[in-house]
């Protein structure tokens, strides 16, 4: 408590902090717009980015494990088919759906000799058959830009996500002992 003199002859005492100048409210109001607020919007932009990174990674080990397990084709169709309409739920999706973010998918054989892998090549027509099997595929994604709420709300340009790629050996290939394939 302070005491407070007015015209010299009364005294009124009046508790601390009664009178404000609305400093506090303007440090705080300058604290929040320069530190507080973007450290949440980098905070909710990161964990965005991260959730897409780790989505990506996932969806090509499912299009590498889709491709594994069935006919090879060779221009990859039937696995760029696959993904596009099994596209995990996650930001940017429909990037992966229209075809704005690239598929690839790549067959491999080995040399029995050096095991090297070369790009595989089959008989013109052969696709989906049980003589025409490679032993390795690698699908990835390439040309992924995460670009949500950057440009709109910072004028940032796009994070341009590295190429994610997923390799594994063929596994049946789509066949069944008896020779039948299924795309």
């Amino acid at each position: 408590m302070r005491r407070v003199r007015r015209n010299h002859s009364l005294t009124v005492v009046a508790p601390m902090g009664m009178r404000r100048s609305g400093q506090a409210a303007v440090e705080f109001a300058l604290l929040y717009s320069v530190v507080a607020l973007p450290l949440t919007f980098m905070l909710v932009f990161v964990s965005e980015m991260l959730w897409v990174w780790h989505s990506v990674s996932d969806f090509t080990r499912v299009g590498a494990t889709y491709a594994a397990t069935h006919c090879w084709m060779g221009d990859g169709s039937n696995v760029t088919t696959y993904m596009t309409t099994h596209v995990p739920r996650m930001i940017d999706m429909d990037k992966f759906q229209n075809g704005e973010a690239g598929l690839q998918v790549s067959y491999f054989s080995a040399d029995p000799a050096t095991g090297q892998l070369a790009p595989f090549t089959c008989a013109a027509g052969a696709d989906c058959s049980a003589n025409c099997i490679p032993d390795a595929v690698t699908v990835s994604v390439t040309s992924y830009q995460f670009t949500k709420g950057l440009s709109t709300l910072f004028h940032l340009p796009p994070v341009t996500i590295p190429p994610f790629a997923t390799s594994m050996p063929m596994q049946s290939a789509g066949c069944d002992e008896s020779g039948n394939c299924l795309p």
